[in-house]
């Protein structure tokens, strides 16, 4: 068979959807200035589905900055690779910054998140090698994991007894071959917003002598005294081999970054294909992040906002009978029990009688039967649109019980 007639017969878990979905509840477009309100099929909605914890991506500083990087440099500069000509003072410059901010030796630049992390995984393993690894990390590591050629061990999430017992495994294995272990897990778990239990894992490290990598894009900037992350929050950013965290959130940008010892960076600059291989992150960007530090260290009102604004969010939903889990961090689920066509005339309810939009998560990505409307809370959210929010899911969960959601034939 034609591989193309192959997979079009074949659309895939998310892709059979694609016939009602695209365009409204899949790739939606979101219209006007980044911020809380924004336009929707032509309507103003209040917005919780933007990863702008420090609400930095209108930030007035930072607009400038993002000018002025264009203006002087151009989106061009730097042409290459950082290996080959594309490497400048201004990036160095921000990898000693960043390292001084999460407390390591050593920072390399990466172009983006989900292609860094994949990348790093890639350039530590060999076929010797054992992972372990929580049961709910990102899609970046499960994708990075495909690439092992080696064995992998997955632990329930974060459950550390289940923990040990595939380190267990994993060390039985690597003395008999003289492999090496690497234990991932995520520092905020971008789904459900626990945070991954750094502090129970280091534990282990000298008895399994393992290497710890953290992927913490939800907590860089947000979570610890300083915003330098789970790891401070938690008081193990020593314990933490490798520290990886992206722009995309709190500093509401683009790459990403991973720090640690001076030796292990060095050896990931010559050894991650996705960068030797790549253009290095534009000049504009770089020059905009700089700012983006800064602010993020100089103003430690913005993270005491955004927590404010999470904690009347959370009290407030928890009040009015909604399931939240154990969310630990700014990112705030909503847990419902319902069917995919239920969940659509839910959120088109959300969307069009309320006018709020947040994320609807489904299966495949969360078992049959279940629905979570995820809520990002930023620090330019007020407390009148929480109040707001909270009185129309208190409405919708009564909605939901009550069959007004039922037969609606929102799939077609």
């Amino acid at each position: 068979m034609n591989l193309l007639e192959k997979n079009l017969l074949k659309p895939g878990p998310l892709g059979e959807h694609a016939h009602y979905a695209h365009g409204y509840f899949a790739y939606p477009k979101l219209e006007g200035e980044l911020g809380n309100q924004m336009f929707f099929n032509g309507k103003q909605k209040l917005v919780w589905s933007l990863n702008n914890y420090l609400g930095l991506a209108n930030c007035t500083e930072v607009r400038k900055a993002d000018e002025e990087g264009a203006k002087q440099y151009g989106l061009a500069y730097p042409m290459g690779a950082r290996m080959m000509t594309g490497n400048t003072i201004l990036h160095e410059m921000l990898e000693e910054k960043l390292s001084s901010f999460v407390k390591k030796e050593d920072t390399f630049l990466l172009n983006y998140g989900y292609q860094g992390m994949l990348s790093i995984i890639d350039s530590l393993l060999d076929r010797h090698d054992v992972v372990v690894y929580d049961s709910e990390s990102h899609a970046c590591i499960i994708d990075g994991l495909r690439l092992h050629i080696g064995k992998r061990f997955v632990y329930k999430h974060n459950d550390i007894q289940d923990f040990e017992k595939q380190l267990i495994r994993a060390k039985k294995l690597t003395d008999q071959n003289n492999g090496g272990i690497l234990v991932i897990t995520e520092g905020v778990f971008g789904m459900r917003g626990d945070t991954g239990k750094l502090k129970e894992i280091s534990a282990f490290k000298k008895q399994y002598d393992f290497t710890f990598l953290v992927d913490d894009a939800h907590g860089i900037g947000v979570m610890g005294a300083t915003g330098a992350g789970t790891g401070e929050a938690q008081g193990v950013q020593n314990e933490i081999d490798l520290y990886f965290a992206t722009f995309a959130k709190s500093f509401a940008a683009i790459g990403a970054f991973v720090s640690g010892k001076k030796e292990i960076i060095q050896y990931l600059k010559y050894n991650m294909r996705s960068q030797i291989y790549a253009k290095a992150l534009p000049m504009p960007l770089v020059y905009g992040l700089h700012q983006r530090l800064s602010l993020i260290k100089e103003k430690p009102e913005l993270r005491t906002q955004l927590w404010e604004i999470t904690q009347q969010l959370q009290n407030g939903l928890k009040q009015a009978g909604l399931e939240i889990g154990n969310t630990q961090s700014p990112v705030t689920p909503v847990y419902l029990a319902g069917s995919i066509d239920q969940a659509t005339a839910l959120v088109r309810d959300l969307r069009e009688t309320h006018d709020i939009f947040c994320s609807l998560v489904v299966y495949p990505v969360v078992p049959k039967g279940m629905i979570i409307l995820r809520l990002i809370p930023t620090a330019n959210h007020t407390k009148e649109e929480v109040g707001r929010t909270v009185e129309v899911f208190r409405q919708i969960k009564l909605n939901l019980a009550a069959g007004k959601y039922d037969n609606q034939l929102q799939l077609s």
